[in-house]
């Protein structure tokens, strides 16, 4: 029940604008891990502005192949299914890279965020399928093979050791960040250095558009409040069940499962992380929505350059806790 990760296909958009003499402006859409990953840059050329979107979206695909948990064949899958044998085994170093970040978020948030949820995640994608609520036992069942630190890591030799039989890894949590932040680079390797990359409201920015002191990002505390911020060289992530959500018996569940209990959470209404990566801004923006607002005013001290506005139902009334700089 975290984000998905599977791939649609959508038409890919280029909208060339002529700015500041030689440079243009471009806009590129394509479907992507399940949403619209959209990409925004300033380039010489068409040409230039054509090779930098290829090679953008090439690599987020190229990532899907490694960590989408929806594909028998795909990395992540291939992993999970040694699980409980004893081995350990030899990853991509994006695979690696991306567990390595995801169990470092699970150590600096007390276990609200973990990558290990697959099980429970595979539940609830049933349980949602058929309109059922799974049962106490099954929920035990299925959280009984979770736990981060059943996931072991040997940085020297890129190796994983999933320690107990029929562990799971999705890595929704902060897939997405992660696949921003490398399209970005591509970009980058090609001299493109005023971009935004929005992969389903995970935002990656790096200098400000020709001209301007900032990109400028509107977010909303899901209610009746918008803020309009000016960001550039940071990344945000938005989580929130506007969407995606289970209704049972009159209850919303949203997507996003706490580890501890294995059910959606039931007050979360909406959270945006900032954070110097992206990476990190799409798992805080997990993280906080799980811890809520009291555990997330302690938790946020572990990820200096970090800012959070965070928005959970109290009763009848929404609790909010802002600490956004703009």
């Amino acid at each position: 029940m975290r984000n998905l990760l599977i791939t649609a296909i959508i038409l890919v958009i280029s909208v060339p604008v002529q700015l500041f003499g030689q440079v243009k402006r471009y806009s590129f859409e394509k479907g992507l891990m399940g949403s619209p990953f959209k990409l925004v840059f300033y380039a010489a050329s068409d040409s230039i502005a054509d090779e930098a979107a290829k090679k953008a979206f090439g690599r987020v695909e190229e990532l899907n192949e490694i960590m989408s948990d929806y594909r028998d064949g795909s990395e992540i899958n291939r992993l999970s299914a040694q699980s409980g044998s004893g081995k350990w085994i030899r990853v991509s170093k994006d695979l690696f890279d991306i567990l390595a970040i995801s169990r470092s978020v699970s150590e600096k948030t007390d276990g609200v965020f973990d990558v290990t949820l697959g099980p429970v995640v595979q539940m609830w994608r049933h349980a949602t399928r058929k309109n059922i609520f799974p049962s106490s036992e099954e929920i035990a069942a299925a959280r009984s093979k979770t736990g981060f630190s059943k996931m072991k890591l040997n940085a020297n030799t890129k190796s994983v050791l999933l320690t107990q039989k029929g562990m799971r890894l999705d890595i929704g949590g902060l897939g997405k960040g992660y696949a921003a932040e490398e399209a970005v680079k591509e970009l980058k390797k090609l001299g493109i250095t005023s971009a935004m990359m929005d992969a389903g409201g995970k935002i990656v920015l790096t200098n400000p558009p020709p001209g301007s002191d900032g990109w400028n990002i509107t977010i909303s505390n899901g209610s009746d409040s918008l803020k309009t911020l000016r960001l550039s060289n940071i990344a945000l992530a938005t989580s929130g069940p506007t969407y995606r959500y289970m209704e049972y018996e009159g209850v919303r569940y949203s997507h996003i499962v706490d580890p501890k209990t294995g059910i959606g959470l039931l007050f979360h209404v909406r959270t945006t992380a900032i954070s110097p990566d992206g990476t990190i801004a799409d798992a805080l923006a997990t993280a906080f929505s799980v811890a809520g607002v009291e555990k997330t005013k302690k938790i946020l001290k572990n990820f200096p350059g970090s800012t959070v506005w965070l928005v959970e139902k109290s009763g009848d009334k929404l609790a909010e806790w802002n600490t956004l700089r703009q």
